[in-house]
């Protein structure tokens, strides 16, 4: 039947996602967010002063930056950074994400009775580009999303029993929504407990004098005891005045000021308008985006024949959708609490579905995969790459190319698999990407033990275009002192090699830098670039790719002798 999901299949994908966050878990170009770096610094440098509390940072204004729960987790990944890696902070996440994705599987079994819609449910949120970007890397965002969903999926499981439970329930809630917070922040308790307020209410059958007589006390309860979870940082901390000036103020009470004229103003208009907030979560979906839409429009059509269930997954999504739309930053990230209920809303339509959504999704990876094999093909059959080195592919890599484009292929072509194949095409996919930019993780993207030998203990000037960039070179250049400059400099390489006694430099691919006489190179490697100007992209669709995303680093040692560089601001800081 057309739209149809056999249990063969469900297992078929599941492996695959599983190989999916798995594979290139320890990758340094695997999508993620840009605070990883930082939340990597301050695990590092709490460890390092053997204490849990307080956080510790030498970057500017970013050290109470987010409650201590995701650092703790880290120092205990890391085994008190004696074991830093990459995989090693990153693996928690994996396992919060893998958790997240069972227990919204048991919800959806035990509502629908079916097996196979559970697993529907739990493989579209994996196959959402949100849930890969932000469920792998090193962030707060895979334990927030699991505590705040669990006692909503606690109410879908249990149903009655949950919804009458007068004490294990809403202890249950509470600790839950209290260590979201404490992995996050105290402020997602107004959408969680909005949400269960709309949960209990719908349960009373819209009645308000019911659920205030017999579901108030409840919330009483649980709001406390999550505020009382998070208020353990300040009894903790030894500084609670920082934690206070630091996060709450500045971390969160600041999100409502206006962010370019005024705050009526930037809800209509601009780039964090309720209209962007709305667009960046539906696009959290990524890939799965048109599908997401379609289902949509479904549930409006059929609005008068949704479901209990159907009616709480859309009241736990507009709660938060309302509440984020208040705060004058907003962003789709805000919302990803609730992707795991769209995920649900998806599954639940799945054989209803028009296929134009899916056949948009398997459009939009065969752009992306024509675009990977393209850029492939180029590098590997260039002869611009100079002391970079050679980019090559194993044979694998080229199998799992051909495989994933004749999936999609096949998916457009056969009406009857095209969803089955658009949903394993975003793993697919996904492989696809990491696997291209294998070579970077090998000999190529890194320096030689020779070179990082050569200078341990030594100091490095490094070019930084965010904070923290330097803990990514403390991966490629392990027992050296790091120092960052400003990463648009990378290129005027003599004025850099006439500033700093070892240096990090950038010049084109098969191009190398003119140096001082007394100047020595000790060592290179090839790197991508992460920030283009809008003139540097039209370039590389035109073919220039050596030019702009790739250049070769060269590590410069130079006679340079200058004791006060030390004192100088530290850009990656």
């Amino acid at each position: 039947m057309r739209g149809s999901f056999p249990l063969r299949y469900a297992l078929l994908t599941l492996v695959l996602a599983v190989f999916t966050y798995l594979y290139g878990l320890d990758s340094r170009f695997a999508p993620k967010n840009g605070d990883e770096y930082p939340y990597m610094h301050i695990v590092r440098m709490t460890a390092d002063a053997g204490n849990w509390l307080p956080l510790q940072s030498q970057m500017d204004g970013i050290k109470n930056t987010k409650p201590p729960l995701i650092f703790w987790q880290g120092i205990a990944s890391t085994s008190w950074a004696s074991q830093w890696s990459l995989e090693n902070l990153r693996w928690p996440s994996v396992l919060y994400t893998g958790l997240t994705a069972f227990f919204l599987f048991l919800a959806v079994r035990r509502f629908t009775g079916k097996t196979q819609t559970g697993f529907l449910a739990a493989l579209i949120w994996l196959s959402f580009f949100a849930t890969y970007r932000y469920g792998r890397p090193f962030l707060t965002d895979p334990p927030e999303v699991f505590w705040l969903s669990l006692p909503f999926w606690a109410l879908l499981y249990w149903g009655k029993s949950a919804f009458e439970s007068k004490f294990l329930f809403p202890v249950l809630a509470g600790l839950c929504f209290g260590l979201a917070l404490f992995a996050k922040s105290f402020a997602y308790i107004a959408p969680a407990s909005l949400a269960l307020g709309l949960y209990y209410w719908h349960w009373r059958k819209w009645s308000i004098p019911e659920t205030l007589i017999r579901d108030l006390y409840k919330f009483i309860f649980i709001v406390p005891l999550a505020l009382g979870v998070f208020a353990l940082w300040f009894a903790l901390d030894p500084q609670p005045e920082a934690v206070w000036r630091e996060f709450v103020l500045g971390e969160n009470a600041g999100k409502f000021t206006a962010r370019s004229s005024n705050y009526f103003m930037d809800l209509i208009r601009g780039g964090d308008s309720i209209w962007m907030l709305l667009i960046t979560t539906i696009a959290n979906t990524g890939l799965f985006t048109f599908v997401l839409v379609s289902t949509l429009m479904q549930c409006w059509r059929e609005r008068r024949f949704l479901s209990a269930e159907e009616t709480l997954l859309l009241l736990l999504i507009s709660a938060f959708f309302v509440v984020f739309s208040l705060p004058s930053q907003r962003s789709g990230r805000y919302l990803l609490p609730v992707m795991p209920a769209f995920a649900a809303l998806i599954a639940l339509h799945w054989k209803r579905l028009p296929l134009w959504g899916f056949r948009i999704a398997l459009l939009l990876q065969l752009i992306v995969l024509a675009t990977l094999l393209w850029l492939g093909i180029n590098l590997q059959t260039s002869h611009f790459m100079g002391e970079a080195g050679s980019w090559t592919y194993a044979l694998w890599h080229w199998l799992l190319m051909g495989i994933t484009v004749i999936a999609v292929v096949m998916g457009l072509m056969k009406r009857d698999q095209c969803k089955a194949l658009a949903l394993a095409g975003c793993f697919l996919t996904y492989c696809a990407l990491t696997s291209s930019l294998s070579p970077l993780e090998a000999q190529l993207g890194r320096f030689s033990a020779q070179t990082i030998t050569q200078v341990q203990g030594k100091d490095v000037w490094i070019p930084c275009d965010y904070r923290a960039k330097d803990e990514e070179y403390r991966l490629l250049l392990p027992g050296t002192q790091l120092h960052g400059y400003l990463a648009k400099d990378a290129a005027d390489v003599e004025a850099l090699t006439k500033t700093y006694p070892l240096v990090a430099v950038h010049s084109p691919l098969g191009v190398a830098p003119r140096i001082c006489e007394s100047c020595q190179i000790i060592g290179h490697r090839m790197e991508m670039r992460a920030r283009h100007s809008n003139e540097e992209i039209k370039a590389m669709l035109l073919g220039n790719i050596g030019e702009h995303l790739f250049v070769t680093e060269y590590l410069i040692a130079t006679p340079v002798t200058n004791a006060d560089l030390l004192n100088v601001k530290d850009v990656c800081r």
